[in-house]
């Protein structure tokens, strides 16, 4: 076999360990020490010592030198460099912090209380409740990154109440399961930060670009909630005073002002001072970090236990992003090193393809890879596959991460592996059936596809924000 094919076949074996239930991260280093002791193997340079030892040389001497000679492939040296290299990241430096600000704002009992004020406050638009629990939603959602996180939390407060109040099971379940994934692409997502490491796209451009397509998608959600509460009632029944009592404009006043402003202040703030140029993303991040232990402190909800549970959390899901990344460099080191990225990008070029038709292509896999494989191993070992064929057709980094980070919603909500439905059902009422909660976010899918297509279409949408902060 030609070493081409060989990178091939890298390729192939680790999708089949994947879903053959293998851990990603340590396939993908298993993979590629292994493959790469191949790629790199060198018996001339490796076992010199062995051949300059003299005649006369005992055997253990020998022994120690032919052992060496082994241990003196290439493939460790670049083990060890990638390693480092991941770990002294500046911009992954931000995900331990931003994870941090999610779980502890999770664990701040601030979305519960969120919910209910929403509600109140929308209870004369159509669906309020469907708004309400997808405005909290998005907000949670920004505030976490963490799509499990925020489905789960969410299911436990809002599907109940939705139930209770005589919402259609599919619907209310779609509303959640949607809502949740919109952390990913509305800043500050993590996902953002793992791309723009990935393709070395500033994160501050990347989280300007994501603003008005994350908040583009979250509209069509909203707006189809309400029409569809509109056109079909029965889905989503006005509240009676009984279930939402009126309240006095000052009493809700301060209910908005106790629970939505802080934590929408506090998005504000990270936010704000990354586009206003005023912090990094990972000072930006200690901000939120800070924040959200005072949130908790001011809601007397920072107890030891939750602030180790937020602690160890953190660490955990940054460990597995770190070793992730450290798995996908060198796999994707050897695999370049044999010729298989060349490969694929002279097959690629050799369809002669269009730009809309490499975007539909590109767009397509990473839609089917988000069936078995969550976003982080996407992004992390799939998506630097294209970036070397974003120059040959043509397409900004910065614009093909956003259409990324948009279709990457959809892996959260294609069934049979939705993973947001998934979540849904272990939490939710035994009465709510999967079947039900896939029918749910059906509707979702084709928003996602809608938001595609606009953001395809008008480019402006992406680059309006970078460009006025920026300069283009």
């Amino acid at each position: 076999m030609t070493d081409p094919q060989i990178a091939l076949l890298m390729l192939g074996l680790f999708i089949v360990l994947v879903f053959a239930g293998f851990p990603i991260a340590f396939t993908l280093m298993a993979m590629g020490i292994g493959f790469g002791y191949y790629a790199y193997y060198d018996e001339g340079r490796m076992f010199r010592g062995l051949n300059r030892l003299a005649e006369e040389a005992g055997g253990l001497e020998r022994l120690k030198a032919t052992f060496e000679g082994y241990l003196s492939n290439n493939v460790f040296d670049l083990f060890i460099n990638q390693t480092y290299t991941v770990m002294a990241n500046e911009v992954l430096t931000a995900v331990p912090l931003f994870l941090f600000m999610g779980y502890v704002v999770e664990r701040a009992n601030i979305v519960g209380r969120l919910f209910t004020t929403l509600n109140i406050a929308s209870k004369n638009v159509p669906g309020s409740m469907g708004v309400a629990a997808l405005v909290t939603c998005a907000l949670f959602a920004t505030a976490t990154g963490i799509v499990g996180a925020v489905v789960t939390l969410m299911g436990l407060l809002a599907l109940p109440a939705m139930l209770r109040a005589r919402y259609d099971h599919s619907f209310a379940s779609g509303i959640i399961c949607a809502g949740g994934t919109l952390g990913i692409l509305i800043p500050p997502s993590i996902m953002l930060i793992v791309y723009a490491a990935a393709s070395g796209v500033s994160i501050v451009r990347l989280y300007a670009g994501a603003l008005v397509p994350g908040f583009l998608l979250a509209g069509l959600y909203v707006v189809y909630i309400v029409t569809r509460a509109i056109l079909q009632p029965s889905v989503a029944p006005k509240p009676t005073k009984e279930e939402i009592p009126d309240m006095p404009r000052g009493e809700l006043a301060w209910l908005l002002l106790t629970s939505f402003l802080p934590l929408a202040l506090l998005i504000l703030a990270v936010l704000g001072s990354i586009l206003g140029g005023l912090a990094t993303p990972t000072e930006a991040a200690s901000i939120g970090a800070l924040g959200g232990l005072v949130l908790a402190v001011a809601y007397r909800a920072l107890t030891f236990q939750r602030l180790r549970e937020s602690v160890y959390l953190t660490v955990r899901t940054t460990a597995m992003v770190c070793w992730l990344f450290v798995g996908s460099y060198i796999f994707s080191s050897v695999f370049s090193y044999l010729g298989g990225e060349q490969l694929i990008s002279e097959f690629v070029t050799g369809l002669d393809l269009t730009q809309l038709q490499f975007l539909i292509l590109a767009q397509l896999i990473i839609f089917l890879l988000g069936w078995p494989l969550e976003w982080s191993e996407i992004i992390i070992i799939f998506v630097p596959i294209f970036l070397p064929l974003l120059a040959v057709f043509d397409v900004d980094p910065l614009f093909f991460g956003i259409l990324v980070a948009l279709n990457l919603q959809t892996s959260f909500l294609t069934p049979p592996m939705a993973m947001s439905a998934y979540y849904l059902k272990g939490i939710a009422p035994p009465e709510v059936r999967l079947v039900e909660i896939f029918k749910g976010v059906m509707p979702y899918l084709a928003m996602v596809l809608l938001a595609m297509i606009l953001v395809y279409n008008f480019p402006a949408l992406i680059y309006a924000l970078p460009n006025y902060f920026y300069g283009s």
